[in-house]
Parts: C-alpha cells; sequence; structure tokens
C-alpha cells in the first residue's frame, strides 16, 4: 500500500465505516478470519448503529458541495454529516457562534436541515422489542 498523502483531513464516519468495509469487516460471526483489529470492529459496530450505514458516497458528497453556499465551515460540514441533525435544537451546538470582535454570519438554519431531509438517508431504524421490559413486569405481578 502506497501512502498518497500522510493526512489529508478529517473523515467522515461514512469514509472510515467504508474503509472498514473494504478491509472486511462485517457483521458475520467469523469475525476471526478478517485481517482486523478487535478495536476496529468495535468502531465498526457503533457505526454501523449511526447515519453512517445509510449513506452513500455520492449523498456525503452531494451535501458537502451544497452545503458550500451556506458559508458554512467545512468542519461543521463534517459533522452535520456524521451526527444528521433533524432540527434547530440539534443543529444549534454544531454551528460555531462568533466570538467578540468577529464578524457575526448568518447561517440558513432551515435550508441546512432542508438538504440533510433531502440528501442524507435517514437513521438507521432499531428494531428492538420490549419484550424484556414485559418480562420484568410479569414478574413483578408475580411476585405481589
Amino acid at each position: 500500500m502506497k501512502i498518497v498523502k500522510a493526512n489529508a483531513g478529517a473523515l467522515t464516519n461514512f469514509e472510515v465505516l467504508d474503509f472498514l468495509n473494504s478491509r472486511g469487516a462485517s457483521k458475520d460471526t467469523t469475525r476471526v478470519i478478517a485481517p482486523i483489529a478487535i478495536s476496529e470492529y468495535k468502531v465498526y459496530d457503533y457505526l454501523v448503529e449511526t447515519a453512517a450505514s445509510t449513506q452513500t458516497r455520492e449523498s456525503v458528497n452531494k451535501f458537502a458541495d451544497k452545503c458550500k453556499d451556506f458559508k458554512v465551515a467545512k468542519a461543521e460540514i463534517l459533522n452535520i454529516i456524521n451526527l444528521r441533525p433533524s432540527s434547530a435544537v440539534e443543529l444549534a451546538p454544531i454551528i460555531e457562534t462568533p466570538k467578540k470582535g468577529e464578524k457575526e454570519r448568518k447561517i440558513d438554519t432551515d435550508g441546512i436541515l432542508e438538504l440533510v431531509k433531502d440528501l442524507l438517508p435517514p437513521l438507521p431504524t432499531t428494531d428492538e422489542t420490549p419484550e424484556d421490559n414485559d418480562e420484568e413486569e410479569t414478574e413483578n405481578g408475580e411476585e405481589s
């Protein structure tokens, strides 16, 4: 493997997940066969549960290009892609507010949220069933 650029910048969670997939990471039970470290599997398991698992390279690139119109910093774009905020409350901590003496910038949060909704796929759904909670309730009910 040849290193083209040692530090090209920060990566999105999608890019990290894509890299781990290319190295053989998967949900397969035969993980011992793939040349992946345990720590990399822990990262993989986390990223599969996030917005990164439903994103595509095209959607991420298109979103990043469209965000340039809003004069948002690269780090802010990266965080929006990784966190996929769905409301102004979730977006507010991502967008940096100017410090005293700096020129104030107007950010169209509604426009950014509309872009998120249109270009980035929805968050993955979890198929958790509340069976464990029901069992605890019946056990408590039987003891009384």
